[in-house]
C-alpha cells in the first residue's frame, strides 16, 4: 500500500458516521447492507448516507452491487486488511509493543 492510499482510506473513515457505517458493514459480512438500511441504522438521511458511502467507495473500502432496485454495499475486507497491515508493519515498523496491543488484553 502506498502512503497516499493509506491516507485516503484513513480520511474516508475519519468521521463518526463513516466509522459507524464501517462497523455495520463489517458486522453484515459478505451479505452487506442496502443504502437505506445503512441510513436508518446510523440515523442519517439516505442522501447523506450515500455521500459517506461514495467517499468510502472512492477510497476502496466498500463496494456496491445492484440488487433489483436497490444498491447493496459490502466492506472490502482485503482493503481493510491491507490498511491495517500497512499501519502495523510500515507505519509502526512492526513494533512489538504495538503488535501486542492488537491482541486482546495485550496493552495495559
Amino acid at each position: 500500500m502506498k502512503e497516499a492510499d493509506a491516507l485516503a482510506a484513513l480520511s474516508a473513515i475519519s468521521s463518526a458516521p463513516r466509522l459507524q457505517i464501517l462497523k455495520r458493514l463489517v458486522a453484515a459480512g459478505s451479505a452487506g447492507l442496502t443504502a437505506g438500511d445503512i441510513a436508518a441504522a446510523i440515523g442519517a438521511t439516505p442522501s447523506r448516507a450515500s455521500f459517506h458511502l461514495s467517499t468510502m467507495a472512492e477510497a476502496g473500502l466498500v463496494s456496491a452491487t445492484r440488487q433489483s432496485r436497490q444498491i447493496c454495499y459490502q466492506v472490502d475486507f482485503e482493503a481493510m486488511g491491507t490498511l491495517i497491515r500497512y499501519l502495523l508493519e510500515d507505519c509502526c515498523g512492526n513494533n512489538e509493543t504495538v503488535r501486542q496491543c492488537c491482541q486482546p488484553g495485550g496493552c495495559c
